[in-house]
C-alpha cells in the first residue's frame, strides 16, 4: 500500500514590514538624539574623575585603586558610546528617504511651466537615489520649486532668442545631487542667459538701496547676493510665476537658516546659472565646535568651519586699518569674536600666539580670534526659542556635558557685522583728494576676500577700483576699457597671472601700464618669471604691507 502523504506544513504568513506612524518615528529619533547628546555628561564626569585623582593626593595603594576604577569606567563609557551611536544611526536610517521624492515632481513642474510660457525645456536629473532625512526632504521642496520657476521664467530664453544667440531652441535644466562626506550637494543648472547683473544693479538703485556710483562699483558676488533680499525682483511684470518679490529670500532662509546649509550662485552671461545647495544628511545630530570668547562659550556647526589656526602675532597683517592673515594664498580678515558679539575682550599677552577659527559663508571667509577651543563632537541642535528668533546672530542651541546651554552662532550674520566695520574714518575724504581720485585700477584675484581687502586699501586712498575674479575675467575687463594700473594674483583658474601679464604686455594699450603681481609664491624663480613676463613689481602676500603697495603704485604712476 502507498505510504500516507505527510501532513501539510501549515504556517502563518507574516509580513516583512510593519507600519509605524511618522510621529512615533520622529519621537524615537528625537529621543535617540537626546540620549547621544546626554552621553557627553558621562565623558565630562570621567574628566572630572581624572582631575579629582590628581588633586586628592592619595597614597600609592589608593591611587592605584582609583586609576583602575577610572580605567574600567572609561572603557565602559566608550563601549556604551559606540553602541548608542550605532543604535542612533540605525534608527536614523529608518527615516531616510530618496531625493526622487522631490526631484521627480519638480522636473514635471518645470516641463509644465515651460509649456505654459511657450518654451521648450529639457529637464535632466541625477543622484535621485541619494537619501536624506525626512525632515530635510519635507523642507527642501519649496526652495527647489522656487529655483526651478525662476530658472524657467528668468533664465531660459524663448526658442527664437536662443536660436539668435547660437543655441539650440530647447533649453536644458539639470537637477543633480552628489554626496560629499557627511553632506549632500544639490546643483540646479540652466543654460539660459544668466543673471541680469545690470538689471539687478538698476533695481537696487531704484529701490534706494544704494547710489548709482555704489551700484557700479559693487563686485559681481555682492550683486548676486542682492537677489536674496526680501521683496527684490527684476521682473517687469507681476504674474503668477514671478515679479511678486517673493521666492529667492525664501530659498535663502530655508537653506541657510532652517536646514543649516549653504547656498552659492555661479552665473555666466549668455551661458547660464548654477545654484548649489550644500546640506547635512540629517538635522537630528550635527557636528559642533565649541569655543570660548569673552569668557563665555559659543558654538559653530562643522560645515561653517574651514580651518583652525594657531599663528604667532607676527603673522597678522595690518590691511585697510584692520587685521588680516594669509591663508592658502588669500587674505582673510581677522576679527575678535568677543568684540563682534559685544562681549568684553580679555587682556592678552602681546607675545602670545593667536588662536583663529576660519569660518565661511558663500565665497567669503573670516578668521575669528577666540580665547580657547573647548570641545568638538556630535550634538543635538535645538531650535532657537520663540523669544530669541529675532536675534540674527543665533542659529540654534546645544547642551554641553555640564548642562550649559550654548548659542550656535549664525556665520552669515557674523560676516555681515564684520563687513559693516570695514569702512574706517577718513575714507571718504581721502577718496576725494589727490591725483589718485582720477586713476583707475584693475584688481584680479580668484579670492573674494583678497579682492575686497585690496579694493579697500586702494579706495581709501582715492583710487577707482574694478574687480575681476580670475585671469580670463581680468583680461576681458582690461580689453573692454582702459585702466591706469593692474594688480594680479598668480594662481587663478582659466588664466594665471603670468599669462595675463604677458598677454596684456602684447597689447599696445598696456605696453607701459604698471602691472603689480601680489602672490604667496616666494621662490626666486617665480619672481624672475614675473619680471620676465613684464610685471613692474612683485609683492609676496606674507610680507604684505599696505604702505609698501601704495608707495610702489604711486611711484609707478608718477
Amino acid at each position: 500500500a502507498p505510504a500516507p502523504a505527510p501532513p501539510p506544513d501549515i504556517r502563518l504568513k507574516t509580513a516583512e514590514t510593519v507600519r509605524v506612524a511618522l510621529p512615533r518615528l520622529d519621537d524615537l529619533i528625537k529621543l535617540m538624539g537626546e540620549v547621544v547628546s546626554s552621553h557627553a555628561r558621562l565623558h565630562q564626569r570621567l574628566a572630572d574623575l581624572h582631575a579629582l585623582e590628581r588633586d586628592l593626593g592619595l597614597d600609592a595603594r589608593a591611587r592605584a585603586m582609583m586609576q583602575g576604577f577610572a580605567r574600567d569606567l572609561r572603557d565602559d563609557v566608550f563601549a556604551q558610546d559606540l553602541l548608542m551611536r550605532d543604535l542612533h544611526a540605525r534608527a536614523l536610517v529608518m527615516r531616510m528617504l530618496p531625493l526622487a521624492i522631490v526631484f521627480e515632481p519638480a522636473a514635471r513642474l518645470a516641463r509644465d511651466l515651460a509649456r505654459s510660457l511657450g518654451k521648450d525645456v529639457n529637464t535632466q536629473t541625477s543622484g535621485m537615489e541619494i537619501e536624506l532625512d525626512r525632515q530635510l526632504i519635507d523642507r527642501l521642496s519649496d526652495p527647489i520649486v522656487h529655483l526651478l520657476r525662476n530658472a524657467v521664467d528668468h533664465g531660459i530664453e524663448p526658442p527664437a532668442e536662443r536660436v539668435r544667440a547660437g543655441k539650440p531652441p530647447h533649453g536644458t535644466l539639470t537637477l543633480s545631487a552628489r554626496q560629499d562626506g557627511g553632506f549632500v550637494v544639490i546643483d540646479l543648472h540652466d543654460d539660459g542667459r544668466g543673471l541680469a547683473l545690470e538689471a539687478i544693479r538698476a533695481k537696487a538703485v531704484r529701490k534706494a538701496m544704494m547710489t548709482p556710483e555704489q551700484a557700479a562699483a559693487l563686485p559681481e558676488a555682492e550683486v548676486v547676493d542682492l537677489i536674496f533680499r526680501p521683496g527684490f525682483s527684476t521682473s517687469a511684470l507681476i504674474t503668477d510665476v514671478s515679479g511678486r518679490g517673493v521666492g529667492m529670500d525664501v530659498v535663502k532662509r530655508a537653506v541657510v537658516d532652517d536646514l543649516q546649509g549653504s547656498l552659492e550662485v555661479e552665473t555666466r552671461p549668455g551661458q547660464g546659472t548654477t545654484f548649489s545647495m550644500r546640506l547635512p544628511l540629517s538635522l537630528a545630530v550635527m557636528r559642533i565646535l565649541l569655543v570660548e570668547a569673552g569668557g563665555e562659550p559659543f558654538a559653530f556647526t562643522a560645515q561653517t568651519v574651514v580651518q583652525l589656526l594657531k599663528v604667532p602675532v607676527e603673522r597678522l597683517l595690518c590691511v585697510a586699518e584692520r587685521e588680516a592673515v594669509v591663508v592658502q594664498n588669500e587674505f582673510v580678515p581677522v576679527a575678535d569674536l568677543a568684540d563682534l558679539l559685544d562681549r568684553p575682550v580679555p587682556p592678552r599677552r602681546p607675545d602670545a600666539d593667536v588662536l583663529l577659527v576660519v569660518v565661511r559663508a558663500r565665497q567669503e571667509k573670516l578668521a575669528l580670534r577666540v580665547d580657547a577651543l573647548i570641545d568638538e563632537g556630535d550634538m543635538v541642535l535645538k531650535p532657537v526659542p520663540a523669544p530669541l528668533r529675532a536675534l540674527p546672530l543665533v542659529a540654534g542651541m546645544v547642551m554641553t556635558g555640564r548642562n550649559i546651554l550654548v548659542s550656535v552662532l549664525h556665520v552669515p550674520a557674523l560676516l555681515e557685522r564684520a563687513a559693516r566695520a570695514r569702512v574706517f574714518p577718513g575714507q571718504d575724504e581721502a577718496a576725494s583728494e589727490g591725483p589718485a581720485a582720477r586713476l583707475r585700477v584693475l584688481v584680479v584675484d580668484d579670492s573674494l576676500n583678497t579682492r575686497e581687502i585690496e579694493r579697500d586699501v586702494l579706495e581709501a586712498h582715492g583710487y577707482v577700483v574694478t574687480l575681476a575674479e580670475d585671469g580670463r575675467d581680468g583680461l576681458d575687463k582690461a580689453l573692454a576699457e582702459p585702466f591706469d594700473a593692474v594688480l594680479t594674483d598668480v594662481e587663478m583658474p582659466a588664466m594665471d597671472g603670468f599669462t595675463l601679464t604677458a598677454t596684456l604686455r602684447r597689447d599696445p594699450r598696456y605696453a607701459t601700464t604698471p602691472i603689480i603681481i601680489i602672490t604667496s609664491r616666494e621662490k626666486e624663480e617665480d619672481k624672475r618669471r614675473g619680471i620676465q613676463v613684464g610685471a613692474d613689481a612683485y609683492i609676496v602676500k606674507g610680507d604684505f604691507e599696505q604702505g609698501n603697495l601704495l608707495e610702489t603704485l604711486n611711484s609707478l604712476l608718477a
